[in-house]
């Protein structure tokens, strides 16, 4: 036979993991401060230019084209 559970502490452990969990997320999610915060998005928007940067001049993304290569 297994083990005697009780229900209403299982029931209990759940929520308070579960809270555990979404706090953690939104620790992480909105306790960055001010200057973290836009050091983020400066590096979000030079990545951003970098990788238009390399994108090849001859695609234009409406057409059905592939870039040729060379």
């Amino acid at each position: 036979m297994g083990d005697v559970v009780n229900l209403n502490q299982w029931r209990k452990r759940k929520e308070r993991k579960a809270s555990e969990s979404k706090a953690a997320a939104n620790r992480a999610k909105f306790g960055q401060t001010k200057v973290d915060r836009l050091r983020t998005a400066d590096e979000r928007a030079r990545d951003g230019k970098e990788h238009d940067g390399r994108l090849l001049l001859d695609f234009k993304p409406g057409s059905k084209e592939t870039p040729e290569a060379g």
